[in-house]
């Protein structure tokens, strides 16, 4: 399960790497996004959400750099 690959996607990246990234989000009571989604909103669909964010970093199109919202601290 840690290591799939979507077919024709160029990177392998853990669905572990994204959780452990959510974890820690969560850890520090992250703020909303670019998007201004909150932390308690995002995870009324967890499982979904994060699906999503793995999918779209293992995607051709995400080789380019997303927006992201920097936090100063």
């Amino acid at each position: 399960m840690d290591e799939l690959k979507a077919p024709g996607k160029p990177f392998v990246i853990a669905k572990r790497a994204v959780w452990e990234a959510y974890e820690k989000v969560k850890a520090k009571k992250g703020a909303p996004g670019v998007d201004a989604v909150s932390l308690a909103e995002f995870e009324k669909d967890l499982k979904n959400n994060l699906y999503k964010i793995w999918n779209r970093s293992v995607s051709c199109e995400a080789a380019v750099s997303l927006p992201v919202k920097v936090r100063p601290g």
